[in-house]
């Protein structure tokens, strides 16, 4: 593709060099650069691509993006603009042709429920025959397959790239989560989403290298709502306001309130055999009633966010009840098929505000007891294993405390911290320091009517342990363990 193509939507100054070049890819990781290549320097909290350019011209790039004055040899263009990243995600819809215009496109922003309420949009399109791809905490996924990246909201190449594979293997929709440093630095650039969506806001990611205080968090997941055409908006947070403040899309709400377009009331907490969630019903835009296979009352915010836009597509009702009804979220309160009567999940939880959060949920539903396997991450703040112990020992009826990534610290120092906290509120625990041992202790000492969590790992398929990631899939640990036992039981009774 031509630069001068490239840079059709960009304000731009021409330094040195000429527009009329080939360029085969653009590429902003030095490491990654070839022969042919545009390097667009972007500037990071920590490092500044500017400082790359000598490696990207030795590896032969033909033009660079930059937003300071450079040196390069008389062969390399050089164009300079205000925002590098803005470039980048410009010059990515060209270079990918823009692929959002060849699906319907959802974004969704808020600090929780980012990712469950994807994967209800996406549970629902599917079940209606929409194939959708998604993109978010676990990565970009278009049917059953998982393509890893490094953040919620990933560079805006990588996200056009991702939108061309979907319409390359069919996806009609696409469902993104749009994080607020996401959208602060111009990853969704160019795309003009057909429908965004608030899910809540609350205080989250504020700090040097993310949001200066509240004030900014806010405004920047404000700007979705500049960036498509439709926004839907969960009116009972205090923040709805402030967030539609200066939007240019029609807007469109859902809650509890009677003032809501989508309404919920009558919500139940339900836990049967295979199923912990909640009951509901909506009136107003859509009426429905429902069951959302997500334990907590919270499901129903992230289940009213995919009625809200789910019901602009061409669906059934009986599509958004199959939707719901049927939803898994990886690693998110997933509920793990058991045999013997009591629930198994497998919960990302992973410091004392998460713990909490999932552990007050299910002690809702009034177990037999909960019992919780954790560990914590080696080389970071004790502070957290302390308050992990705590919030574990006051919630579980039995802790079961083990390894979770290690890393380069000793698993049994990892322990002791977290026996501190636990001690400090009396709670009842055992230690088992081998995970795999831990999740069969729970399988085999599980009661009926016991909810047992195993707590720590959620989606990763991998333990880290002195600098080195061994494969670990808790679904596959406990196929394996029930499968043992399974065979144990035909030895022992062989007719």
């Amino acid at each position: 593709m031509k630069l001068s193509t490239l840079l059709t939507k960009i304000d731009f100054e021409l330094v040195q060099g000429s527009l009329d070049i080939d360029i085969k890819d653009v590429i902003y990781d030095s490491r990654k650069v070839s022969y042919g290549c545009a390097f667009v320097a972007l500037k990071g909290y920590n490092v500044d691509g500017h400082k790359f350019i000598p490696d990207a011209i030795e590896k032969g790039a033909t033009a660079l993006i930059v937003e300071d004055d450079v040196e390069a040899n008389i062969h390399t263009a050089v164009v300079k603009v205000k925002d590098a990243r803005a470039a980048l995600a410009l010059m990515s819809v060209e270079y990918f042709n823009h692929p959002a215009l060849s699906l319907k496109t959802i974004a969704v922003t808020g600090t929780k429920g980012k990712t469950t309420t994807v994967a209800m949009i996406r549970s629902i399109l599917e079940n209606a025959g929409i194939k959708t791809g998604t993109i978010g905490t676990l990565g970009i996924v278009i049917d059953n397959q998982i393509y890893k990246t490094n953040n919620t909201t990933p560079e805006s190449y990588e996200i056009q790239q991702a939108m061309r594979r979907m319409v390359a293997e069919g996806c009609k929709a696409m469902v993104i989560e749009a994080s607020s440093l996401g959208l602060k630095w111009h990853r969704t650039d160019g795309i003009l989403f057909d429908y965004g969506i608030f899910t809540n806001f609350s205080s989250d990611h504020i700090g040097d290298a993310e949001h200066k205080d509240m004030d900014e968090y806010l405004a920047c997941k404000s700007l979705l709502f500049r960036q498509c055409k439709t926004g839907l908006i969960n009116i009972d947070d205090e923040s709805a306001d402030k967030i539609i403040k200066d939007h240019t899309c029609a807007i469109e709400t859902y809650g509890y309130s009677k003032d809501a377009d989508l309404v919920a009331h009558g919500d139940e907490l339900v836990a049967k055999a295979g199923f912990i969630g909640v009951h509901f019903h909506t009136t107003g835009a859509e009426e429905l009633s429902l069951d959302v296979a997500i334990p907590g009352r919270f499901s129903v915010y992230n289940a009213l966010a995919a009625i809200s836009v789910c019901r602009h597509f061409d669906i059934t009702e009986q599509n958004i009840v199959n939707g719901l009804k049927n939803v898994k979220v990886k690693g998110r309160v997933e509920v793990v098929p058991v045999p013997g009567g009591y629930t198994m999940l497998i919960d990302y939880a992973h410091n004392a505000v998460s713990m909490e959060n999932v552990l007050s949920t299910l002690r809702e539903y009034k177990p037999n007891r909960l019992i919780t396997m954790f560990g914590a991450g080696g080389n970071r703040p004790k502070q957290r294993r302390y308050e992990m112990g705590e919030v574990s020992g006051r919630l579980s009826d039995l802790s079961v405390v083990t390894e979770d990534n290690s890393r380069f610290e000793d698993v049994m120092d990892i322990i002791a911290d977290i026996k501190i906290g636990l001690d400090k509120v009396g709670g009842n625990y055992v230690v088992i320091p081998n995970r795999i041992d831990a999740i069969r202790y729970c399988i085999e000492n599980a009661q009926p009517g016991d909810i047992v969590v195993l707590a720590g790992k959620g989606h990763e398929d991998y333990q880290e342990i002195r600098g080195v990631k061994y494969h670990m899939d808790e679904r596959e640990i406990i196929a394996d363990i029930l499968n043992d036992n399974l065979n144990n039981e035909d030895d022992e009774n062989p007719n």
